[in-house]
């Protein structure tokens, strides 16, 4: 049966911006429980680490759905792209996957296992950082260019290991650490809140130094993201980022001095959006950079209508049910919560 080519770019498109969806979710979402396990060492064990952890503990497994969405959605929209991404990331990939079991199980046994909670707490925070890291790692890695043989993958076992994608993982950890510290400010009273506060100041200078960091090396990886970045006229649009960069992070500080509680956890993930931004301006449309495109790494028009239909239905009952159970457990926590 003719496929409408028209039709089957549209589709590459479609699938391109869901599975970007489902990633963005995923890191606004883990993101800041993640952030809450990497600030426990600055928490005092007792009643501050408690209310942390209740902070969190209706949500932090319901946030893992879009991570599988994204990762199931790869492998069915772009299968070609799954073929050589998978390879090049094993390490990092599967040290993100111990890390986040480590973290699971410690968040639970911490509860049910009081004489060993200080030894819970170091595998909840290990769990946390592994993980962050991991991901910081993995998007360096993909970032920074992979090794393509004919359809497959071309490089070695470290080439994910590099100064660029180190800078990358420390800068998601960094991150991840200030949106946990800005929802404590947001969910939290007491001294939890008073040390939320102090670190999150911290960590937003750490964070927005990061993103020049990161911002400044990227277009030395490959001419392409130069151009796609630095190209007339196009540089009139792409110089909006930074310089809503630079306004973010000035609203957030400024929020921070104010005391506010939700503006500065709402302006910290403006701060993500933006960097997230940044990135699809550098990479689309390549789902591999600089290797394969969207297109070329697409699955039948036919595979993409079918499982477009069954998205169509899921995602909005997610967003329904992720809504819901973040209004029902709204408002500041105490020590006596989910547990």
């Amino acid at each position: 049966m003719p496929v409408d080519l028209g039709l089957s770019l549209d589709l590459s498109v479609v699938w391109a911006f869901v599975i970007a969806f489902a990633v963005f979710a995923y890191v606004v979402m883990d993101g800041f429980d993640l952030g809450v396990g990497l600030l426990f060492p600055g928490l005092r064990p007792g009643e501050e680490r408690d209310t942390a952890m209740n902070s969190i503990a209706p949500v932090w497994d319901g946030n893992e759905t879009w991570l599988i969405l994204g990762g199931g959605g790869l492998f069915a929209a772009f299968p070609l792209a799954y073929a050589i991404i998978l390879p090049a990331l094993y390490a990092p990939i599967i040290a993100m996957l111990l890390g986040l079991i480590f973290r699971g199980v410690a968040f639970e046994f911490r509860w049910r296992d009081p004489r060993h909670r200080a030894a819970w707490d170091v595998a909840f925070t290990g769990g946390s950082l592994v993980a962050a890291l991991a991901q910081g790692i993995t998007l360096g890695a993909l970032l920074q260019g992979i090794a393509v043989a004919g359809r497959g993958y071309g490089g070695g076992w470290w080439d994910w290991l590099t100064p660029f994608s180190l800078l990358t993982g420390v800068s998601l950890v960094v991150g991840y650490a200030l949106l946990g510290a800005t929802w404590l400010v947001m969910r939290t009273e007491g001294t939890t809140r008073i040390h939320a506060r102090r670190m999150a100041f911290r960590l937003g200078v750490a964070t927005v130094t990061c993103i020049g960091l990161v911002s400044a090396a990227t277009p030395f990886l490959d001419a392409t993201y130069a151009g796609r970045w630095f190209a007339w006229p196009s540089v009139l649009l792409t110089a909006q980022v930074p310089l809503l960069v630079v306004v973010g992070a000035a609203l957030f500080f400024r929020a921070l001095a104010r005391d506010a509680d939700r503006a500065p956890f709402l302006l910290a993930l403006g701060l993500f959006a933006l960097s997230y931004i940044g990135l699809g301006i550098s990479i689309f449309p390549d789902i591999v950079p600089g290797r394969v495109t969207i297109w070329e790494a697409a699955s039948p028009p036919f595979s993409q209508i079918f499982m477009l239909v069954g998205a169509s239905v899921l995602i909005p009952v997610i967003l329904a049910y992720t809504a819901y159970a973040y209004w029902v457990f709204r408002g500041k926590v105490g020590t006596e919560g989910y547990h």
